[in-house]
């Protein structure tokens, strides 16, 4: 047994294969695969070498069946047979390929590339899911379309160069992959100035219009009108269902925020933080960010959501600076002291009533 020599083994093998039936083809390869994840105090990268080889053979002649459950195997596997590998994750057959795709971490960043640059969709997604993306392989997805470029920035493990910046501002149509980025936690300060400053203002109507505004008038954005009190009583049945299932949270409300749904916003934050709507009303139409930030704060909202928040509540654009000062105050406001605030703010609006028997009534005092 120890005079036989792996290249020996490996003619014997490939002998074998090549004129066993199907069936045979199928034990032979499960076999194999037991071999490769039993043999834990063995050399993996000499086993890997020896069955390359064969594992090529047999994945010629077995059912995708077989070839599904092979390269869920082989993804979590450190070291593997390097050319099945590469033939598993380039497989016409997205069930077969998105495995290894996915999860496989000996697969090299050459060939993640070649991968995203030449398959399929499904193929894309695996690869833009993975726990981490090197800059090579985001660069060679973000050429795929915008869709993929969407779910890489949502990738908390994505990397991106210098060069997949550029591509991705130039390649943006519609202001949704210049929103994702710079609500993206990781994207460079200088990346979101750069962002924030080339976002155009949408160009005003071809005709002209004699009873518009001025052009130097018309250019100032107009904050939205805040919801009617038939908004609010729409609203709130729906939010306080969600608030009492625990589906009142940072997905959600990140929702209403990016897609102008005033109303169901505005409820949200004031049954999470316990503020009345007219306080909401007032920090999100403020100048000043502290409040609304506090709001959130105290809604138990992640700086993703707060941010969307601020960039979406209409009127002026957030500039850099007001961005880095609403992090910092986020970052530093304990949780206790921005619900002290929010329900110091609630006893504030309750007590500037003009009727001093409704102030103490709504402060609970007799």
């Amino acid at each position: 047994m120890m005079a036989n020599l792996p290249a020996d083994i490996l003619v014997e093998l490939e002998e074998a294969v090549a004129s066993c039936p199907l069936d045979r083809c199928a034990r032979i390869l499960s076999g194999l695969v037991q071999l490769l994840t039993g043999s834990r105090d063995r050399s993996q990268e000499l086993l890997s070498g020896v069955v390359d080889g064969v594992l090529l053979r047999l994945t010629e002649r077995v059912e995708a069946s077989a070839l599904i459950q092979l390269s869920t195997t082989l993804a979590d596997l450190k070291v593997a047979p390097p050319e099945t590998l590469r033939r598993l994750a380039s497989h016409d057959n997205a069930d077969v390929a998105c495995p290894v795709l996915l999860r496989s971490q000996a697969l090299s960043t050459a060939d993640l590339a070649a991968v995203a640059a030449s398959c399929g969709e499904r193929h894309q997604r695996a690869i833009a899911a993975r726990d981490c993306i090197e800059p090579a392989v985001t660069e060679a997805l973000i050429k795929r379309g915008e869709q993929i470029c969407l779910v890489l920035i949502n990738n908390p493990g994505t990397k991106f160069s210098e060069a997949a910046y550029a591509t991705l501002g130039g390649a943006d149509q519609d202001g949704e992959i210049a929103k994702a980025l710079v609500l993206r936690p990781g994207t460079p300060d200088l990346i979101v100035r750069k962002l924030l400053s080339a976002r155009p203002a949408k160009s005003a109507p071809a005709k002209p219009n004699p009873s518009a505004a001025p052009p130097a008038q018309a250019a100032a954005p107009i904050p939205p009108k805040p919801p009617t009190l038939a908004d609010y009583a729409s609203a709130r049945p729906e939010i306080v269902a969600l608030s009492r299932v625990g589906k009142l949270n940072d997905s959600t409300v990140n929702r209403f925020a990016i897609r102008g749904e005033t109303a169901n916003l505005f409820t949200a934050l004031s049954v999470l933080s316990g503020a009345p709507i007219e306080i909401v009303e007032h920090v999100m139409s403020d100048d000043d960010c502290e409040g609304l930030v506090m709001a959130c704060r105290a809604s138990r909202l992640n700086w993703t959501t707060t941010l969307a928040i601020l960039s979406n509540r209409g009127g002026t654009r957030l500039s850099f600076a007001q961005r880095e000062r609403a992090q910092l105050i986020f970052e530093t406001l304990l949780l206790s002291t921005s619900q002290w605030t929010v329900r110091w703010g609630e006893i504030a609006a309750s007590a500037s009533t003009g009727d001093p028997g409704n102030r103490g009534a709504k402060m609970g005092v007799s």
